[in-house]
C-alpha cells in the first residue's frame, strides 16, 4: 500500500514548505536525462546522429528485436497516470500526479537501475487513455500504470495487456498484492497455518483488494475460505447492490452478511479500506494468533497499539514506515520490472508475481546485513512476528527478486531472451547498485573456483561471525572462526546465529593442539629481538592476531582477516611479527577508489609516512602488480603538486628520482611523473604534454606521502561520492587483510575474499 515517502510516518518528519523546497531547489523536479555515450568530438556526433544513426535504424527496420540491442528500450519503463486516484488524495487530475510519477521513476532508478519516464495522460475516458498508451509501445520495454481509479484501472490494464506485447503492470493492484502475499507467507509459517485451510477476510474491494484476493487464490488459498467485504458488507453470491464484475468474481457462498460476522473466527484479515474500519470487538473475535494486515494509508484500519491492548498474540503489518512490517510497494515494482526487462518478457503473469512474493518471503528469513540493521537504527531485525517483510534498503533485493521473476518468466514461456546462467545474472544484478560488487566480481568468481580457508581472527565478535557465515554461504571457502568456543556459542545463541552449518569451523585457541608449534615458530622469529620463550608463548595464548597469523604462516589456513578490535597500525604490527614481506617486495597499503564508473588504485594509504625515492619506486611496482592481479592493465602516475618540473621543489624531485629508478629497473608497465592529479586523470589535460608516456588516464596513483593519500581518498569519499575499498595490504609473504574498526559485515566479506584471492597469487 505504501511506497517510500508516501506514508504518514515519513510526513511527520518534514514540513509542507520543506517538501516544496525539495522539489523546487536547483533544477525543478526530480529527473534529468543524461547521455550514455560521449559527445565531445565531431566523430562522436557523427556516430550518435547523422550519418551513423542510420545504421541501427536500418537494422531495427529489418529485425525489430534489435531495438533492444541498439536503443534504451530494454531498460526503459513508462510510468503512466491520469491522476484519478493520486495516493490517498483522490482525483486531482493528470498534471497534479506528475510529482508522484516523477518520484516513481526515481525509485525505479534508485533501487533497480531501471530508466523510467513519467507520462501524464489528461483524460478520464478509458478508450482515449488506452489508445494513447498502446501507440507508445515501441518506445518502452514495459508500462507501469499508477494512480488510476477503479473500476477503470481494471479495464485499462486488461485491454492493454491484450493488445501490447510488453509487460503492463498496474502497481496499485499487483505491487500491494505481491508484498502482502510475501508477508502472509511468513505470518502463516510463524502461526503454523497453511494456504489450504486458513480463513481470510479482506475488507475493501478496490483495485488493491481485488488483486490481493486474486493472487492469494492463485497461490493456493481455498476460495471457500476467503470472504471479501466492502462498505455494504460481505460480497456474497446473489448480492446485487453495489456490485460489478470484479466483485462478483469473488462473491462467497456464505450466510454472513456483515464485516463483524465475517471476522468472527477468521485467521487473517487484510485491510485495504479506511481508518477505523476494524474495531476492537472484531479483533477480539478472531481466531488464536490472528494475522492482521491493516494497510490503509495514511492511517490504518486499526493501529498496532490498539490491537496490543486487547491481544498479545497477533502478527501485524501496516502501510506505515513507523511500524514494523511495512507493506511497501517499492519492495516489488522496481525488481519485478528488472527481471521482466532482462528476459524481454511479453507480460508479467501470475507465476512471476508468485515468484516475487516467495523470494521476498525467503529473504526475510535470512540473517540480515549491516545495511538493514542501520535502517532499524542499529537494532538488527530477526525473522519473527515483527519482521516478516524485508525493508526497502536491503541490498539483497536487487538480486533475489529479479532472479526469481526472470526464472518464472522463462519457465512459463513468456521470456523472449532466456538467461542461460542465473547465478552469473545474480552477480550482475548486484553490480548494478553496488560499485564494489562490480569491481570485485572477478575476484569472487576466481575464489569460487578455488575456495580458500580464511581465518576470521576476531571470531568472538558478532560481526565476524556474521561475516564468516556470509563468506561460507557465498561459496568462497571455509571460514575458520578463532576464539573461545563457549563464548562464541553463547553469543551466537543470543544473536540468533547458526554456527553449525557447512563451511564454518570453530578454532578454539585455548585447546588447540597446534599451540606448541605456533609458539616454537614465533619464538624462533623473535628470540633475537628481545623476546623470551614465555613472551612468545603469551602472545600465542592470549593474542588472536598472533595465533591467526601463525596459522597462516604454517599453512593451517590460506589467509586471514582482522582489524575490528584494534587500529590498523597495531594489527599490522602484530601480523608482521609472524609474517615477513614477500622476498623482493615491499609491504604497502592500496585503496581502491570507485567513482563515476571509474576504478583507481591509490598507494600508499597505510604504511609509509614520507616515502623516499626508492620507496616510491617500490610502491609503484607493488601497486601495479596488484592492478594486474585485479584484472587491470596498469597505467601508473607518480603524483606531486607539480607537473614535469613546474613548479620545482624538493618533494617533486623525489618523485622524479623514483621515475628514474623505474627506468633503470625496466618495469613492464606504463608509468610517468611527476604530475598533478588533473593531468593524471584527465585525457584532455594530459594532451598538453605530448611527451607523457601514459597512453591514457592513469588507473594507479602513487601518492608522494601518506598524508596526501589519506586526505585525497577521504575527500573523494565525502565530496565526490566515491566508494573506497581498503586499504588492501600488499607485499606480505602470506595473505592477510586488515579491516577498519568501523567496518560493516559486507566490508569484512570483501576483504576476506581478497585475502582468499591473493592466497592463490
Amino acid at each position: 500500500m505504501s511506497e517510500t515517502g508516501k506514508d504518514k510516518g515519513t510526513r511527520k518528519s518534514v514540513t509542507d514548505q520543506e517538501a516544496l523546497d525539495f522539489h523546487a531547489q536547483g533544477r525543478p523536479g526530480k529527473l534529468e536525462i543524461s547521455p550514455t555515450k560521449p559527445m565531445a568530438t565531431q566523430r562522436d556526433l557523427s556516430l550518435a546522429y547523422s550519418p551513423g544513426v542510420a545504421v541501427p535504424v536500418k537494422a531495427i527496420a529489418a529485425d525489430p528485436s534489435t531495438a533492444y540491442d541498439y536503443t534504451t528500450r530494454g531498460n526503459m519503463v513508462a510510468v503512466i497516470s491520469n491522476g484519478t486516484a493520486i495516493l490517498g488524495l483522490g482525483n486531482l487530475g493528470a498534471l497534479a500526479s506528475k510529482p508522484v510519477m516523477e518520484g516513481k521513476a526515481v525509485l525505479f532508478k534508485r533501487f533497480a537501475d531501471v530508466d523510467a519516464i513519467d507520462l501524464e495522460v489528461d483524460t478520464e475516458n478509458v478508450d482515449e487513455f488506452i489508445n494513447c498508451v498502446r501507440f507508445l509501445g515501441p518506445s518502452f520495454g514495459g508500462i507501469n500504470l499508477e494512480d488510476i481509479k477503479a473500476p477503470e484501472c481494471f479495464i485499462i490494464e486488461q485491454r492493454l495487456r491484450e493488445i501490447m506485447d510488453i509487460p503492463v503492470f498496474h502497481d496499485d493492484q499487483h505491487g500491494t498484492a505481491i508484498i502482502a502475499a510475501a508477508g502472509l507467507i511468513n505470518a502463516l509459517t510463524l502461526t503454523g497455518r497453511d494456504f489450504k485451510t486458513t480463513k481470510l477476510v479482506c475488507n475493501g474491494a478496490g483495485a488493491a483488494a481485488i488483486a490481493c484476493i486474486e493472487l492469494i487464490k492463485a497461490m493456493g488459498f481455498a476460495p471457500d475460505n476467503v470472504i471479501l467485504c466492502d462498505t455494504k458488507g460481505v460480497i456474497y453470491q446473489g448480492r446485487t447492490e453495489g456490485m460489478n464484475q470484479w466483485k462478483s468474481a469473488h462473491a462467497a457462498k456464505t450466510d454472513k452478511r456483515t464485516l463483524e460476522d465475517a471476522m468472527d473466527g477468521a485467521d487473517v484479515v487484510l485491510g485495504l479500506s479506511q481508518k477505523g474500519a476494524l474495531s476492537e470487538g472484531m479483533i477480539r473475535s478472531m481466531a488464536d494468533r490472528p494475522i492482521i494486515f491493516a494497510m490503509a494509508n495514511p492511517d490504518p484500519e486499526i493501529t498496532p497499539e490498539e490491537v496490543a491492548r486487547i491481544r498479545d498474540d497477533a502478527i501485524m503489518a501496516t502501510g506505515r514506515s513507523d511500524y514494523p512490517n511495512q507493506v511497501n510497494n517499492v519492495l516489488g515494482f522496481p525488481y519485478i520490472f528488472r527481471g521482466a526487462l532482462d528476459v524481454r518478457a511479453s507480460t508479467i503473469n501470475d507465476a512471476m508475481k508468485i515468484a516475487a512474493a516467495e523470494a521476498l518471503a525467503s529473504l526475510a528469513k535470512e540473517d540480515v546485513p549491516d545495511d538493514v540493521a542501520a535502517a532499524y537504527q542499529g537494532n538488527r531485525p530477526r525473522f519473527g512476528a515483527e519482521y516478516i517483510i524485508p525493508v526497502p534498503f536491503d541490498p539483497r533485493l536487487i538480486s533475489a527478486i529479479p532472479m526469481a521473476v526472470a526464472k518464472a518468466a522463462m519457465e512459463t514461456g513468456v521470456a523472449r531472451k532466456p538467461i542461460p546462467d542465473l547465478e552469473a545474472y545474480g552477480r550482475q544484478l548486484s553490480a548494478r547498485r553496488d560499485p564494489i560488487a562490480s569491481t570485485l566480481q572477478r575476484i569472487y568468481e576466481r575464489v569460487r573456483r578455488q575456495p580458500k580457508r580464511i581465518v576470521f581472527a576476531e571470531g568472538e565478535e558478532v560481526l565476524m561471525m556474521r561475516s564468516a557465515i556470509a563468506y561460507a554461504n557465498q561459496g568462497l571457502g571455509t571460514a575458520l572462526l578463532l576464539g573461545r568456543e563457549d563464548r562464541m556459542r553463547e553469543t551466537a545463541e543470543r544473536e540468533g546465529i547458526d554456527l553449525d552449518r557447512p563451511g564454518i569451523q570453530i578454532v578454539n585457541a585455548r585447546i588447540s593442539k597446534r599451540i606448541g608449534a605456533y609458539t616454537d615458530y614465533l619464538y624462533a622469529r623473535l628470540q633475537r629481538s628481545g623476546y623470551l620463550f614465555r613472551d612468545a608463548q603469551r602472545l600465542i595464548n592470549n593474542d588472536r592476531n598472533h595465533f591467526a597469523a601463525s596459522m597462516v604462516a604454517l599453512g593451517d589456513a590460506d589467509g586471514m582477516v582482522t582489524g575490528l578490535t584494534r587500529n590498523y597500525s597495531t594489527a599490522l604490527e602484530d601480523v608482521r611479527r609472524c609474517i615477513d614481506p614477500k622476498p623482493g617486495h615491499r609491504v604497502i597499503g592500496v585503496s581502491l577508489a570507485l567513482c563515476r564508473g571509474r576504478t583507481v588504485l591509490v598507494a600508499d594509504t597505510a604504511v609509509h609516512d614520507m616515502p623516499s625515492s626508492e620507496e616510491l619506486a617500490d610502491i609503484a611496482e607493488e601497486a601495479a602488480g596488484l592492478a594486474k592481479r585485479l584484472g587491470y592493465v596498469p597505467r601508473v602516475a607518480m603524483l606531486a603538486y607539480s607537473t614535469f618540473g613546474n613548479p620545482s621543489g624538493e618533494r617533486s624531485e623525489r618523485v622524479r628520482e623514483a621515475v628514474n629508478m623505474l627506468d633503470k629497473r625496466r618495469v613492464d608497465f606504463e608509468y610517468d611523473g611527476e604530475m598533478a592529479a588533473d593531468v593524471a586523470l584527465n585525457s584532455r589535460v594530459m594532451e598538453q604534454y605530448p611527451f607523457c608516456r601514459l597512453s591514457g588516464p592513469a588507473n594507479v596513483l602513487v601518492m608522494p606521502a601518506f598524508h596526501s593519500a589519506s586526505i585525497s581518498t577521504k575527500m573523494l569519499q565525502e565530496l565526490g561520492g566515491a566508494t573506497i575499498i581498503g586499504p588492501l595490504l600488499v607485499g606480505l609473504d602470506k595473505s592477510v587483510q586488515i579491516v577498519s574498526m568501523t567496518a560493516k559485515d559486507s566490508d569484512i566479506v570483501n576483504m576476506a575474499a581478497i585475502a582468499a584471492h591473493n592466497a592463490g597469487a
